[in-house]
């Protein structure tokens, strides 16, 4: 068996993140894509040679290549990787646009411990994707 085009590494208790990836996992070109939910029991980052905090804050993607792209990068390899979404990736891949689309990818990044969970038990399942402790 071949190498997978694009391994997602994405975070199935996210509302928003599960949304998204199930959106792509419809898309007829993602057949060549692995999609693998950092949340369930079975995932061992170390495994995968990926740093076990990292994987929970910010999105990756491996490249067929072996190569992990992380955040906005990620994202870009997805669409690039995706006829559907090629507009999109030649948009998004602007350098003018970068600080803009980094702003906001890890605007979102930071709040995403905060959202609502799709399955109970927030973090605590996972030893790596603790809440920062607010301080008052």
């Amino acid at each position: 068996m071949s190498k997978p085009v694009l391994t997602i590494y994405f975070d199935g208790k996210c509302y928003l993140c599960s949304a998204e990836i199930e959106h792509y996992r419809k898309k007829p070109e993602s057949g060549d894509f692995a999609f693998v939910d950092i949340t369930h029991p079975a995932f061992d980052p170390q495994k995968e040679g990926l740093d076990p905090y990292a994987v929970h804050k910010v999105m990756h993607v491996r490249l067929q290549n072996g190569e992990l792209v992380t955040a906005v990068d990620a994202f870009l390899n997805i669409w690039k990787n995706m006829p559907t979404y090629h507009t999109l990736y030649k948009v998004a891949s602007l350098r003018a646009l970068r600080p803009f689309l980094n702003l906001g990818y890890h605007s979102f990044a930071k709040i995403r411990p905060y959202l609502p969970q799709k399955q109970k038990g927030l973090c605590s399942d996972s030893p790596y994707c603790e809440l920062p402790k607010v301080h008052r």
